[in-house]
């Protein structure tokens, strides 16, 4: 039987590589793509894929946005999540529902991946079943404890409630802490922001992330919007935009 495959990612090169792997795969046959969680549903509606490929972090809706939309269809695709963070991963392989792939995907992992969805007994464990409780478990690991922030040639760990602020320049995003200062390895402030514990991290300007626990001050400034001074060694004065002032003059109680 030939599994009809659906595959998401917000990046055309990954997009492409995978289709390429799965061109050598036997019985897979890729009959679309989806650049974000939004096309993937409507294609899902469309082309009703019995196989999904699905990146985690993604704009629109995101891989358990996804999932969740789709839950309630009458048929519900199998999914093999395919991302470049192993920090979701521990909980997956608990549950043992779908697979969960690492990027760069090594085709002879692709093809177990394959042959462990062909080989599951639907009727003992249901598919719909399975990703309910994968959802949960994944969305327990969702919030980093973890941030690996690079040094010259070190690579270092940091636990997330340590960071003071993140910001970025020039597509660099930097992490700031008590103990060290240096780059991430994400790309953007947008995917560092979904992985953070959105009660304690707020994104209070468009470069500019900071940890609510760590704010000393809050300082008026132009066009009644408001500076921070963080807690670092260099008490450095983080901008907040006019629409970011509201709220966090709201939460503060200003």
């Amino acid at each position: 039987m030939t599994l009809r495959a659906l595959v998401v990612d917000d990046e055309q090169l990954a997009r492409d590589e995978l289709c390429f792997l799965l061109e050598s795969v036997p019985g897979v046959e890729v009959v679309g793509q989806a650049a974000n969680g939004i096309e993937a549903v409507e294609l899902v509606e469309r082309l009703s894929p019995e196989l999904l490929f699905l990146d985690i972090q993604m704009p629109g809706l995101d891989g358990f946005q996804v999932v969740r939309e789709l839950m309630g269809r009458a048929q519900v695709p199998q999914f093999i999540f395919v991302t470049a963070y192993d920090r979701y991963a521990i909980k997956a392989f608990e549950v043992n529902a779908v697979d969960y792939l690492l990027k760069p995907v090594e085709k002879a992992r692709l093809k177990d991946a394959i042959s462990r969805i062909r080989s599951r007994d639907a009727e003992a464990n249901p598919i719909k079943s399975q990703l309910e409780r994968l959802l949960g478990a994944l969305e327990r690991e969702s919030t980093l404890k973890q941030l690996v922030v690079k040094i010259g040639d070190r690579f270092l760990l940091v636990d997330a409630r340590d960071v003071i602020y993140a910001t970025v320049e020039d597509g660099v995003v930097t992490l700031v802490t008590d103990r060290v200062t240096g780059t991430s390895n994400v790309r953007t402030l947008e995917e560092l922001s979904s992985s953070l514990d959105p009660a304690s991290f707020w994104r209070v300007h468009r470069s500019y992330i900071v940890n609510l626990h760590r704010i000393k001050e809050v300082i008026p400034w132009f066009n009644r919007t408001v500076q921070l001074k963080m807690t670092d060694r260099a008490e450095t004065e983080i901008p907040v935009s006019r629409s970011q002032t509201r709220k966090l003059k709201h939460h503060l109680n200003l």
